[in-house]
Order: structure tokens, then sequence, then C-alpha cells
């Protein structure tokens, strides 16, 4: 049987897991170690050495897209169209269910699934009905709330207050949506798990049915599972099935959005004669890049166990940058990844990884500057962001009081009563009226052509820009961004948003702050800010590579897990950024971000570059950053620094272990220096490093020249980009 072409190619503990005799099997596969292969090889032997039949085996994945990467494997490796077969990640094969059942589920037979938006516009009308405020209960927290809640297995019955009238009225919200689903024959996604498992539950002969019909069951990313996503399991497996359980505790890193580490961490305690196979050797990495990840993940407590290795060459060691500022470590990775492609390499083969989607502006300047082609996987580019949006159309409106797509965009962004039908009113006027939005809005008010409530609504928003723009005359640029983000309440509206959703969005708001402090000026004919929202709206408009075109990937670690990259550069390792700074906050917030970490590491096939900044900013203040604590963790055999050449003096961020950053710097391999960036402003006569005084900010030090620009870090101002004809007094 060993002999069987199944086995073939497969290394010892791939073939142990997929061979294994029938009962309850953890498999604990390490990143790159061949997970996919040996679920679709296990399907096979099952089907072709166990003769069991192809309709008895549940597989079930976490994406549509590693589902239909199963079936197509599974064709391809046994020539069977797995049609019929029960692939599919959670919420379809519960739709599955549910759909040939639906009398049992106490559903009509052609119910609908709810969307995220739909769910949302419902919620919406519920708080509508329940004449809740929308600024104190905006409608996504309560969304967040009955996802969350039904995560848990909790319907609103089961739900305790404790005497909380904030949980008290979510928890009415809660069931006044339940209801309008079940009057509407609608389901969200979470219901969908939810009442399958209830299903099962309330109706023990169709239990015992699936039971004995799906005698084998196999689960990916088990790491990944949910609250009811393990109990659904659970009660499916009972104590009849074969259950494989497939997935890595050190990779665990959703635990934001519910995932439950605990699940894989108990699996051996809630089911029976668990088998355990460790899938440890690594078809990706290099032994250096393997030996870093190994590193760092061990210093987690509670884990499982296993250390990944390989065959392969050890490779090049990790390369460690330690950048000025972010403008300085982003252009460093532009420099590293030009030099790849000098070597006739591919761009695609490059990605870069940040923790947050506020860090990707820096880079795409970067990347846009020196015109490098990328791509955003999963994501949108910094200044088509919602949230961005958002705010810029504020800004135009402080500028443009006729502009209409600004208006219409903002006017009931944050939410403050000014229904569909008011603003459907406000465009007919505009229209009939040959005028603008604007316009139109102020006519009706002052005529009273607006019920009280909208007229009401409608001239508090007016009024709001009106401040605006006055308040803004004799502000810079960035204290003009920082006011309207506040005054208007787009911060505060995101803050209340729960999970990385809301506190990205927040944090971006932020770094529009910071591209604003930032911004040059080089048209002194038109105002800071209306050359700052024309740039804003050519980045906008500069697409992203198409989808087949050779690009660098830019995506956040999250993003980033699965995939895998000859070259990689994780940016921004640095405490307070990554460790995320509210890591602190939260028990097992830290070991995650530490998977996090791993999950980032062992992306990279054949080199990997960490970069850090020792001055950032961040959240509204220049920040001095130590390196992070997982580059610590690695040990110094297995790092290389990068170093700029240079005299200047720099913010001391790490004393031990990887030099002090005010130390003289060589630049490994030679060449130019990286960034562009040189010593002496040429023919200017100035230098970097040296002391001058400019007339407006006063007196700072010279930190970059890049072509005609100087970046000079003001000590009352912070850092400033200026043209490079300005009068600069040597101090």
């Amino acid at each position: 049987m060993n002999n069987s072409p199944i086995l073939q190619d497969l290394n010892p503990a791939q073939a142990e897991a997929v061979s294994a005799p029938a009962g309850n099997q953890l498999i604990l596969a390490g990143a790159g170690s061949g997970k996919t292969r040996v679920l679709v090889h296990r399907i096979a032997w099952l089907i072709q050495q166990q003769r069991i039949s192809p309709y008895a085996i549940m597989a079930v994945t976490f994406t549509n897209k590693a589902a239909r990467e199963m079936r197509g494997r599974i064709e391809e490796l046994l020539g069977l169209n797995p049609r019929g077969m029960w692939v599919g990640t959670f919420h379809g094969l519960a739709h599955r269910l549910l759909k040939a059942h639906w009398q049992d589920a106490k559903l009509p037979q052609n119910f609908q699934i709810l969307d995220s938006d739909d769910q949302l516009r419902l919620v919406k009308r519920i708080n509508l009905a329940l004449q809740l405020d929308e600024e104190r209960w905006p409608a996504k927290q309560s969304q967040w709330f009955i996802n969350h809640q039904k995560d848990e297995g909790l319907r609103p019955d089961y739900i305790q207050s404790h005497g909380d009238p904030h949980q008290e009225t979510l928890v009415r919200v809660y069931r006044a949506y339940e209801e309008a689903c079940q009057r509407g024959g609608m389901v969200d996604f979470g219901e969908l798990l939810l009442r399958a498992h209830e299903l099962w539950l309330n109706n023990p002969l169709l239990l015992a049915h699936y039971q004995e019909r799906f005698p084998f069951i196999l689960v990916d990313e088990f790491q990944d599972t949910n609250t009811i996503q393990y109990a659904w399991l659970r009660v499916l497996a009972g104590d009849k099935c074969s259950i494989s359980a497939v997935g890595d505790d050190d990779q665990s890193i959703y635990g934001w959005r519910g995932a439950k580490i605990e699940n894989i961490q108990r699996f051996t305690l809630d089911f029976k004669d668990v088998q355990t196979v460790k899938l440890e050797q690594n078809y990706r990495s290099t032994a250096n890049i393997l030996n870093a990840a190994n590193a760092v993940i061990e210093n987690n407590s509670g884990r499982l166990g296993k250390t990944l290795h390989t065959d392969g060459d050890d490779g090049d060691k990790v390369s460690l940058y330690a950048g000025f500022n972010e403008q300085d470590e982003a252009r460093f990775i532009v420099e590293r990844i030009e030099e790849w492609q000098r070597k006739g390499k591919f761009l695609g083969d490059c990605a870069i990884l940040y923790r947050s989607n506020a860090q990707s502006r820096i880079l795409e300047e970067a990347l846009l500057r020196e015109a490098v082609p990328y791509r955003i996987y999963g994501g949108q580019r910094f200044y088509e962001r919602l949230e961005i949006r958002n705010a810029l159309a504020y800004l135009r409106l402080t500028l443009n009081r006729d502009d209409d797509a600004a208006f219409e965009r903002v006017i009931n962004t944050p939410t403050r009563g000014i229904g569909g039908k008011t603003v459907d009113g406000i465009r007919l006027f505009a229209r009939e009226q040959g005028c603008s939005m604007w316009q139109a809005a102020q006519a009706m008010v002052e005529n009273k052509g607006l019920t009280p409530r909208a007229g009401s609504a409608v001239d508090s928003f007016l009024q709001l820009v009106n401040g605006l723009d006055e308040q803004s005359e004799d502000l810079s640029l960035e204290r003009i961004a920082d006011m309207a983000i506040k005054a208007t309440g787009l911060i505060e509206f995101h803050e209340k948003e729960k999970g990385e959703k809301g506190q990205a969005r927040v944090e971006n708001l932020q770094e529009l702050v910071n591209a604003c402090r930032t911004f040059v000026t080089a048209d002194e004919e038109i105002s800071p800010l209306q050359e700052f929202l024309d740039g804003a709206a050519l980045d906008a408009g500069e697409s992203q590579a198409d989808e087949f075109e050779d690009a660098v990937q830019l995506m956040t670690l999250h993003s980033a897990k699965g995939l895998e990259f000859p070259v990689v550069f994780m940016a921004g390792v640095e405490e307070g950024l990554f460790p995320h700074r509210m890591s602190a906050e939260e028990p097992g917030r830290m070991e995650e971000e530490r998977r996090l970490c791993y999950v980032g590491i062992t992306r990279a096939m054949q080199k990997l570059y960490i970069c850090y900044a020792e001055s950032r900013r961040m959240y509204g203040s220049e920040t001095f950053n130590k390196v992070s604590r997982f580059v610590k963790e690695i040990p110094d055999k297995l790092i290389e620094e990068v170093r700029i050449k240079s005299t200047i003096s720099r913010p001391v961020s790490y004393g031990g272990g990887y030099g002090n950053a005010a130390q003289s710097r060589t630049r490994l391999g030679g060449g130019k220096v990286a960034g562009r960036l040189s010593d002496d402003g040429g023919d200017t006569g100035l230098r970097l490093g040296q002391r001058v005084r400019h007339k407006k900010f006063g007196e700072g030090t010279i930190l970059h020249f890049e072509g005609n620009k100087i970046q000079i870090n003001f000590e009352e101002v912070g850092t400033k980009w200026l043209i490079s004809g300005v009068k600069l007094d040597p101090v």
C-alpha cells in the first residue's frame, strides 16, 4: 500500500497524514509545508485506497478561492468531476444545507441572503423605527454587535445585559432586526451558520442522517474557526465521523474578527483519540528566513509546537534597514526594487508588507515618483479610500461651494438626518433653477422649501462648511486638514466603528493630516489647499497597474497570508506600529501580533528586508521609535544591517545588538546612496546635517536632499520639504 502512486513525491510526514487510518486527526501544517497538497491527496487516498464514495466526504475551506482550487486539484489528481461533492466554505455548505431543509429550518423556500451593505441598510431602518439617534447609535456599531453575537452563537434572549442600558439598547436593535429578517425571509452571513447549527440541534434524525452520510470531514485553516463554526463542526462530527483538522496555530492572526486560536489548541481534548502529524518541512523559503521565523515565534506561549526546516540553502541573511524617517524608508525600498528589476527580474516578484493601511501613502508616493508600477492587493489606493474621499470632499467644498459631487458625497456623511428624499429634492430644484446644489440648498432653507426637520439639518450642514472656510483662513494646510476631519465628525464617526476596519479608517484620516504637513507647494499663484487637492486628484487618477501588468505588490500583513514572493519588504517594523500600540491593551493581542510577524517573514522565498523608521509622523505627532521587539528576537547571526554612509546624527532608537543609529554607516554592496539621497546640496552650498534658519519656520537640521527639494527638521514646526532655492541662513 505504501507503494501507492498517491504517496509518491510526498515526504514521510505528508505520507503519514495522507494514509492515516480512519479516526480524528490534527495536521499541524507549517507555512509552505504543502498543506493543500496533503488535503487533496488525503481525499484521493480515501477514494482510491479506502473505497470511500466521493459523496461521503465533506471538505470545508475558508474562502471560495480555496474551494475552487481544491476542486480543481481533485479533478486533476483523480480525473473525477467534483461538482456533486460537498467541497466549499462554511457559509456555502451551510447555505446548501438550509436550501435543502428550509422547512425544518423555519425559512421560506426562496429565502434571500443579505450582503453587508443590505444588512447595514436594514439596521438603519431598524434604528429609525426605534427612534434611535444615529450619532449616538451608529448603524455600523449595531451591525458589528449583531454579527459578533451570531458568531458567538447567541440569540437576543441569551445575551446578558446585567442592567447596562447601552447593552440593552443593542439587544433591542438585535431583536427587532431578527424579527424584520424573519418577516422578510432574509438571512445574513452569520445567520447561515447559526441557523444550520440550530437545524441539527433541533432535528436529531436529520443530524444522524448527515453523520451517516459524511463519515469523513476535512477542515482547512482550522486555526481561523470562530465559536459558531467550531460548534457546527462538533455537532456534525459527534462521535461517529472522522475529522481531519488542518491548520497552524502559529498563523492564527484573525482574532479581531472572531477567530479563536483556542479551537485548534483544544482539538485533542474535544475529540477522541486524535492522531497529531506535524508538517515541518518547508518548500518555500531559505534556511535563514525560516530560522528567523522560528526564533520569533518560539517566544509565544501555549504553542502546539513545531519547527520549520528546509533541505535548501541557507540563502541571504535578513537585511535590516533603519531609515531616518518614513520617506527615507520608502525610498530605500523603491531603490532595492529598481536594483532587482535592473537584474532582469520581475517587479511582481517583490511585495511590500505593512501593518497599517495608512502606511501605503508614503510607499505609493515613492513608487509613483520613480514610475514603478504597483498594485495594492485586496485594497484601494490611499486617495481612493472612502474616508479619504469624504475628507477631501469637505475640503473641496470650503474652496468651491458649487462642487456638486463633493456636496452630494458629504451632505449626510456622517449621518445628520438628511435623507435621500431631501437630497433628491435639492437636486431637482438645482436642475430647475440652473444652479448648484449648494445654492439650491441655501434657497430652500431660506424660503422654507423643506420640512422643519430637514431644513434644520441642511442649514446645520451649510453652516458647518462655512465655518470650516472661515476658521481656515490663517491656518497651515496641516491644521486645516486636522480641523476638518475633527469638526465634521469624521474621526468620531469612524472611532465608533468596531474592529480593525474602523481603526484603519481613523489611521488613514490621521495620515491625511501627515500628507498635508509634508506637502511641498510649488505654485505661489494658488492656495496650498487648492494645490494639495489638485495633487490628490491626480494621484487618485493614476490608475494601478493592470491585472496582468508586471507590478510591485503592496498589501497589509493580514492580506499576505497564503501568498509567497521571492522578495519581501516588511515596512514599519517598529514599536508602536508593529507590534501595534493597542496590542498591549488586550490579553493575547501581543502574541497575535507576533504570529502576524511570523506570517510576514514566511512569505519571503529568497530575500527578506525588514525596515523601520527612526522617526515617523504618526497620529498627528513626530515619534522617535525603537526597532520592534520582534526584530530583537532574531539572532544577530541571521541579520545584516544595511546602512547609508553619512555623518548626520540621527535619533538613537536601539543601542544594542544592531548598532547605534548615530554612528557612521556603510552601504552594503556599494553603488549610489539609497533613495537617491546625497550628502550635500550641490550648488546650494548646504550639506546634510547642517543647522540652518528659515525666516518663517525658525532653526532646523537638514535631513535630506532630493532633486530640487530639501527636507529640514525644524525645532518648532517639525519636518518640512522646501524648494532648494528658498533662502536659508547657516546657524
